[in-house]
């Protein structure tokens, strides 16, 4: 059998979608949630100084996008052909766009930087998301299943979902423009494979 060791910080963030992956497919995996007291001394054993790394028997790799497609493909959740594929690539390279867009005013509110919260979200947040949710929300209803991807469930959801759990829980007023996008959210957490998963997990901000 493969050995899988996810290492990620014991928080959501860049890390769950592949957790979902994982526990999507009912692959058993290690889930090492590396500490803050851990992280200096591992930093030097990984690729390029950043998590989330997964190690398949020992082999190392690195950055969240490339362990997503590694998984995504082995366990059938990168779209049904490879136009699909490139499409749902898209899509999830759009929304990584936003999250680096608005990454100032996210690490504000988390706490990892100092700034004012409120100017922030006025000046960075709230044009940066009203050119964004729109769309998505338009790409989602254009794929009449209920998902980014035509033929259902793909890593893209996952990743998509925990963005929008995450700023949902920081700006719940402003989602309340967007509630498809808070029912697809609710739609990825009850799928079957994860219902469990989602349910038990840590409960984290981020």
């Amino acid at each position: 059998m493969v050995h899988y060791k996810l290492s990620y910080f014991d928080i959501r963030g860049l890390g769950e979608m592949n957790r979902m992956v994982l526990h999507y497919a009912g692959e058993k995996f290690e889930d090492h949630r590396v500490t803050p007291d851990e992280w200096p001394n591992y930093k030097s054993k990984t690729p390029f100084g950043q998590m989330p790394v997964l190690e398949v028997d020992g082999k190392q790799l690195a950055q969240s996008f490339a362990i997503a497609r590694y998984l995504a493909r082995k366990y059938h959740l990168a779209g049904k052909d490879d136009w699909e594929s490139a499409q749902l690539d898209s899509i999830a390279d759009f929304q990584k766009d936003f999250n680096s867009e608005v990454a100032q005013y996210f690490r504000v509110i988390a706490g990892f930087a100092e700034g004012d919260k409120e100017q922030l979200y006025k000046d960075v947040f709230l044009p940066a998301s009203e050119r964004h949710f729109p769309k998505l929300e338009k790409l989602l209803k254009e794929s009449g299943s209920g998902f980014f991807g035509k033929s259902g469930p793909s890593w893209v959801d996952f990743f998509i979902a925990e963005g929008v759990n995450t700023l949902s829980g920081f700006a719940p007023d402003f989602f309340k423009k967007y509630p498809d996008l808070l029912a697809f959210k609710e739609r990825v957490h009850s799928l079957p494979q994860l219902k469990e998963y989602i349910k038990t997990r840590k409960q984290t901000p981020l």
